[in-house]
């Protein structure tokens, strides 16, 4: 599912936060940690998704550290992971996340648009790419092309060369 761009509106800071509404998604209920040191992202998640009846925010994270003790500790089955994270970085802790729980599967949600990068964060573990600039229209698909065991790259990361 694809949600168009209106989907989104402006935070009190001027930039896009996600909107509550929500298409019609058919999946089994997913736990989600949502790991990103930015609080708006954090919170524009979690306005997005508190609706949708198939998926449940488990917890935050602010950095890589409390990333994997809340993996611990919740037992998610899936990350919404940024890269650039204070403490431990989001590539190592993608690594230290499969080692702790080998079910959880990870999606890089990040700003970073490099294919060292983007290969790395895969060979680290995620099953997904996004690229936080196309989230507005790729969140949701992201999630539940994970969900039914497919990888996934964000339109944006397609189109890098020496990633696809």
């Amino acid at each position: 599912m694809i949600l168009p761009s209106e989907a989104w509106i402006e935070s009190a800071q001027g930039r896009p936060c996600l909107n509550e509404r929500i298409g019609e998604t058919r999946m089994a209920l997913v736990r989600l940690l949502v790991v990103d040191d930015f609080r708006l992202w954090q919170e524009c998640i979690q306005a997005h998704l508190e609706g949708h009846p198939e998926v449940q925010i488990v917890g935050f994270a602010s950095n890589g550290l409390e990333a994997l003790q809340k993996v611990g500790d919740l037992q998610p089955d899936l990350v919404f992971l940024d890269i650039s994270l204070p403490k431990l970085n989001g590539i190592e802790t993608a690594r230290k996340i499969r080692q702790l729980n080998p079910h959880c599967k990870i999606i890089f949600l990040t700003g970073q648009l490099h294919p060292e990068i983007v290969l790395e964060a895969l060979e680290a573990g995620g099953w997904g790419y996004v690229y936080k600039e196309d989230a507005p229209t790729e969140l949701l698909l992201s999630l539940e092309s994970v969900r039914a065991g497919k990888r996934y790259l964000s339109s944006s990361v397609r189109g890098l060369e020496d990633v696809t």
